[in-house]
């Protein structure tokens, strides 16, 4: 006999709500409270776009850089902790990742 078991017998009318844990189905990414940061910036006179602030797992970090880089079809890379997109892409990065759930801040211009 598991806890839930134990529990239902003990409290046999409550019905479990939903535990909204941080975790959705959504592609297994950890979801969290802080807003992400979308920043633009010049370098070597080109323009890139960089996503930094998430607090899950570095794999799922990592995970989110290829999905944006495929569905952008541009360059990039993962580095400290940071996604670089090559290209001003911001808009389009701000609604990929509102539409899976996260919680997004655009930073500078």
């Amino acid at each position: 006999m598991d806890l839930q078991d134990q529990l239902k017998n003990l409290f046999p009318e409550h019905v479990p709500e939903e535990t909204s844990n941080e975790q959705l189905e959504n592609d297994g990414l950890w979801l969290q409270d802080d807003p992400i940061i979308c920043k633009y910036e010049k370098r070597k006179g080109k323009p890139i776009t960089i996503l930094e602030g998430y607090t899950g797992a570095t794999e799922d970090f990592k995970n989110l850089a290829k999905e944006l880089k495929t569905k952008l079809s541009v360059g990039g890379s993962y580095k400290d902790e940071k996604i670089i997109i090559q290209g001003d892409y911001r808009d389009d990065i701000m609604s990929i990742l509102k539409n899976k759930g996260f919680n997004v801040k655009r930073v500078g211009g």
